[in-house]
């Protein structure tokens, strides 16, 4: 097989198993090393040893090229894919068929790892309808956060990638793979609940996920107020992570933020935003007593991967099963709804 795609193919299983950049970061480096190279060329390099004594090929990744440069699947490879038949969560496999697309992604604009183009391969070969690209805002630094300017340029590419690059950008095309790409942000909803983005660019996108990134350990009111006023925003069309705990992984755990649910619910379903089901099994955010508030408050859902690379984009596995176990119907669920209706809901 190509030894390019065996590469990037690994990575994705490894990053779907939630393995540390590092090692994930040694075959998407060595995928780009041989990239370029034509087949007769690789093969020329590995038969040399020329390819072993290259920067960024190690041991384990020369492995890989070297089976398939010889016709077959990397057996590094063949393991992964058997392991990766299996489902990531149990349930929720009815839900998970129904959903078309995914609000929250982000990429190497700001704290994902992999380039825009490798994130919509991912989503194409999940059977994605439309992918939003929603990286941070400006005031997260510690995610490199998108300026103005950025936010402008990435824009830009957007609509470079044969999509209609936000509200402004014309006729409808599809992207990679008939994926289509949104025009989105993650923006922080900071202290005094403003958004942390200008107001004309917010215009400009598909989709606006407001979520709240600092000072989580503030009291109640407090944050309820935040929060109410970000919600209030009419850029608003999602709210993300509304508690921000951490159950586990390499950022440590973090408790649920305290605010009132029942007044934050209440005015996500007065203003038609939708609350997020955060499918990071480190998140599983809200917690299941808040998806029962917000279904009682009458909220629509969107069930997001929230995925920082193209492996965690199969992450909607789990937040499938989290909403098909606590009973939420999937026509309140806005990621089950096709790309121009769930446009002309955002546009409203």
């Amino acid at each position: 097989m190509d030894a390019t795609a065996a590469l990037n193919e690994i990575a994705f299983w490894l990053e779907r198993d939630r393995a540390t950049t590092f090692k994930v970061q040694a075959f998407r480096k060595a995928a780009a090393v041989i990239a370029d190279l034509s087949a007769e060329e690789l093969a020329a390099r590995v038969a040399d040893g020329r390819l072993k004594r290259t920067k960024g090929i190690g041991d384990r990744t020369f492995e890989v090229i070297s089976q398939a440069v010889d016709g077959g699947v990397p057996d590094y490879l063949a393991g992964l894919r058997e392991r990766g038949a299996a489902p990531l969560a149990e349930g929720g496999g009815e839900l998970l068929a129904q959903l078309r697309g995914d609000l929250h992604t982000h990429s190497d604009w700001s704290d994902g790892g992999s380039p825009i183009e490798a994130m919509l391969e991912a989503a194409a070969l999940l059977g994605r309808e439309y992918l939003a690209l929603t990286d941070h805002s400006p005031t997260l630094r510690i995610a490199n956060g998108l300026s103005a300017e950025r936010l402008t340029k990435q824009l830009d590419v957007i609509a470079g990638l044969g999509t209609d690059g936000g509200k402004g950008g014309g006729d409808s095309k599809a992207g990679a793979a008939g994926v289509r790409l949104l025009a989105g942000i993650e923006v922080d909803i900071l202290e005094d609940g403003t958004l942390d983005q200008a107001p004309e660019l917010l215009d400009r996108l598909d989709l606006v996920v407001a979520s709240v990134h600092s000072k989580l350990r503030s009291d109640s009111r407090t944050m309820t107020r935040r929060m109410l006023a970000g919600i209030a925003d009419p850029h608003t069309r999602v709210l993300g992570h509304c508690t921000g705990r951490l159950l586990n992984g390499s950022r440590g755990t973090r408790p649920p933020s305290d605010f009132d649910a029942k007044r934050v619910f209440a005015a996500c379903a007065d203003h038609d935003v939708a609350v997020e089901i955060n499918a990071r099994p480190e998140r599983q955010d809200p917690p299941d007593e808040l998806i029962q508030l917000a279904l009682d408050a009458g909220c629509l859902f969107s069930i997001d991967s929230d995925a920082h690379a193209p492996g965690q984009l199969d992450f909607l596995q789990y937040g499938a099963e989290r909403a098909a176990r606590n009973g939420v119907p999937a026509e309140r669920i806005i990621t089950t709804w096709p790309v121009d209706r769930l446009l002309d809901w955002a546009r409203r």
